[in-house]
């Protein structure tokens, strides 16, 4: 995690626009994440113009997770400015400037929590600089408040518009050194601030990639074989031109073999999308026969059911003697879990604007990764990096899918041939049928437990889908997943199945479908030694603070304070009426602490209604921006409830069935459950929030619905008619 302790490098550029003030700091450093981001230059830039109106960049892509308000809140906190006088805008992609600009893995507050409140601090400290020297009075002797510089000696004063000329001159200071506030005195950080768009999002300013308008713009569909890859085998492109408003339509024939690259397709250009449209739907496209056309979902599965019956491909982690302590358990457990693949469903389709003109491109992506989206612009069509620009645009939803970047790369490719700047637009169908989905798995488990509740035992034989040794994108377990290191025979082994559907990170990669599995398990077990699900979890933690292992580490003291207050807050243990239950969950992911528990009703027609979701949180010891807070946990809890009870992608003779939001559904308003939230604030460094609320939420629904009904849970989407009463 970023902390104090980091090596910080501070350089500085200085722009004197119009009487205004622009100030860089390059800041330089690792941050040890879990997910293993990497390092690079991390810049923030602030603007004083004479008005006091203080412009604050965000140098991150905003996807909805209230960054382009989070980021600027920590610099204008150490800046000491009033969040009136803040203006903020998302930076332009300029890895040299900003380094990595990304949105995914919750990465923005420990990456950015120390470095950025320095910047903040840097200038204030230049600002006093500016006026002290004016008045001929030490700075020691300087204080700010609101933006505007003091000298109480004296009863002197000047705001920060006055002072930014002058501060433009002042040596930047070294930002390892600069003083920062104590907590007690933030007026920014830790208060409830809205998000910097919502007034624009509410009365619909265009706002998204979706809106982008530039002039002499035409528009484009791309169409792809249904077979993740094939080829085009023919298509009409006369009768496509032959549509009014049609400017041209041309094969493409894809480069490389990369599912997220550019695949092969057909493109149509026109006046206006609808137009587009209509050509499109003239193709008559054959596709060339794919190696991918004789997979399927049905086949994975039963695959998956046969490696299980078998030796695996290797064994990741084997401790103690696991065949042995399963003889010896008192109560043993087997039991077969599985998950599908599911879209990410953006409620906005991909799309992207690109402009080719001699040699060059400008693309406006809503991209949440755009710096390998200039790389696979750059490589594809063959030219420079350096000859492309990259207008980051909000948007409408991420979720993982946009840190790939294939409508970027088909878009430009587009323009290029159309001669023309062009907005790609994909439909909600291809959007649906070439989606990077979340991978399936398959989980074979057994495990034992004492006499006296204690788990004994464990084996979990993961059938996934990869070649060569590695699984797809997002589909792995580490071997230090919990339950490892707290059971003494644990052994987990993994299968692999070769696979020619596209898969990518989904929200909370890989836990996302990891908790379903161990943490319904756990409750499996729990049931089998007759104990109580919240006790038996706390019994399982045990009374270690930390148990960690090279590059990993798991803090048991903080996921009991979180299993205890999640049960507290919740009347764990309280009387139901009939067909209701309540369910627990915890997990660790992207270095968050969290336990939920849910309370559901089941009908006797198996109709499964969410209740309540009561979420126990640590994250650190500061929260933010509590309003961007309880949005990110509330929507991470209500997106795993949604994809538990109804998304599901099958996949048949190489392509996806599912098309739109009439056969995969998404959860409704009227059908949301409160959400209840509490922060335990622990003495450590502040981490994110985008993901790590949604793991837990989709096995207490199901521990839940095994309390309300007696019936156990153990494929996903879950299916009414095995709920049915008989």
């Amino acid at each position: 995690m970023a902390d104090g302790s980091q090596n910080i490098e501070a350089s500085r550029r200085q722009v004197l626009a119009g009487a205004g003030l622009v100030i860089s700091f390059s800041v330089a450093g690792k941050a040890g994440a879990a997910e293993n981001l990497g390092q690079g230059a991390l810049n923030a830039y602030v603007q004083v113009a004479p008005d006091e109106t203080v412009t604050i960049v965000a140098k991150n892509p905003e996807i909805g997770q209230g960054i382009k308000t989070m980021l600027p809140m920590l610099i204008a906190e150490e800046l000491d400015v009033d969040w009136s006088q803040v203006r903020t805008r998302t930076a332009m992609n300029d890895p040299v400037t900003y380094g990595r600009q990304f949105a995914g893995g919750s990465m923005a507050t420990p990456l950015h929590w120390d470095e950025l409140r320095r910047v903040g601090a840097g200038a204030r400290v230049m600002l006093i600089a500016a006026a002290a020297q004016g008045w001929g009075v030490p700075a020691t002797e300087c204080t700010t408040a609101s933006g505007v510089v003091h000298h109480k000696a004296s009863g002197r004063k000047a705001t920060y518009g006055s002072l930014a000329a002058k501060a433009a001159s002042v040596p930047a200071p070294d930002l390892k050194t600069v003083p920062l506030k104590d907590p007690k005195d933030y007026k920014i950080i830790g208060k409830p601030i809205p998000q910097v768009d919502t007034q624009a999002i509410v009365t619909g300013q265009p706002l998204f990639g979706i809106d982008v308008v530039i002039p002499d713009m035409l528009f484009a569909t791309y169409e792809k074989a249904p077979v993740f890859g094939a080829k085009v085998a023919s298509a009409d492109l006369a009768a496509a031109k032959s549509v009014k408003g049609v400017k041209d339509a041309f094969v493409v024939e894809g480069v490389g073999a990369a599912l997220d690259g550019l695949l092969p397709g057909v493109a149509v250009v026109a006046d206006s999308w609808w137009t587009a449209r209509k050509g499109r739907d003239k193709l008559n496209t054959k596709w060339a026969d794919h190696p991918t056309a004789k997979q399927s979902s049905a086949g994975f599965a039963a695959e998956a059911a046969r490696l299980s019956k078998g030796a695996p491909g290797k064994t990741e982690r084997n401790d103690g003697d696991v065949a042995t302590a399963m003889k010896g358990a008192a109560k043993t457990v087997e039991a077969a879990y599985a998950y599908p693949f599911i879209s990410h469903a953006n409620l906005e389709p991909q799309n992207c604007t690109a402009h080719f003109k001699d040699g060059k491109v400008e693309i406006w992506a809503p991209t949440q990764n755009p710096e390998p989206g200039r790389q696979l612009v750059a490589k594809t069509l063959g030219i420079a990096p350096e000859a492309i620009t990259i207008h980051m645009i909000r948007c409408g939803g991420g979720f993982g899918r946009r840190l790939s970047n294939d409508y970027m790369v088909e878009a430009a490719w587009i323009s290029r041939q159309a001669g023309a700047p062009v907005k790609l637009l994909w439909t909600r169908e291809d959007d649906m049928r070439h989606d990077l989905y979340r991978p399936a798995g398959w989980h074979f488990l057994k495990g034992g437990v004492s006499a006296d509740g204690q788990v004994t035992a464990w084996h979990d034989h993961f059938v996934t889908l990869g070649e060569n040794g590695t699984p797809s994108r997002s589909a792995g377990m580490a071997p230090t997943e919990f339950p490892a290191r707290f059971v003494p025979n644990y052994r987990y082994d993994l299968s692999m199945m070769p696979c020619g559907v596209p898969t990518g990170p989904l929200r909370a990669p890989g836990s996302n479908a990891i908790a379903f599995v161990v943490q319904s398990f756990i409750d499996e077990l729990a049931h089998a030694a007759v104990a109580d699900p919240v006790a038996f979890r706390l019994k399982l933690l045990g009374d270690q603070a930390v148990v960690g292992e090279k590059g990993s580490a798991y803090a048991a003291g903080r996921m009991a304070a979180v299993v205890k207050l999640a049960a507290e807050k919740s009347g764990w243990g309280r009387k139901l009426p009939k067909g209701s239950g309540l369910g627990v969950a915890f997990h660790y992911s992207h270095l968050g602490y969290f336990a939920e528990v849910v309370e559901v009703s089941v009908s006797p027609e198996g109709a499964v209604k969410p209740v309540k979701v009561w979420v126990a949180a640590d994250v650190g010891r500061q929260i933010i921006n509590p309003f961007g807070a309880l949005n990110q946990i509330e929507g991470s809890a209500l997106d795993g409830i949604s994809a538990a009870l109804r998304q599901k992608i099958t996949i048949e003779n190489g392509a996806a069935v599912e098309s739109n939001f009439t056969d995969y559904a998404l959860m409704r308003i009227n059908e949301a459950p409160p959400v209840e939230t509490h922060f335990i604030k622990s003495d450590n460094s502040p981490t994110g929030l985008g993901e790590p609320a949604l793991p837990p939420v989709i096995p207490a629904l199901c521990n839940a619905i095994f309390a309300a009904t007696g019936k156990r849970i153990r494929e996903l989407p879950i299916d009414p008619e095995f709920l049915k009463s008989t």
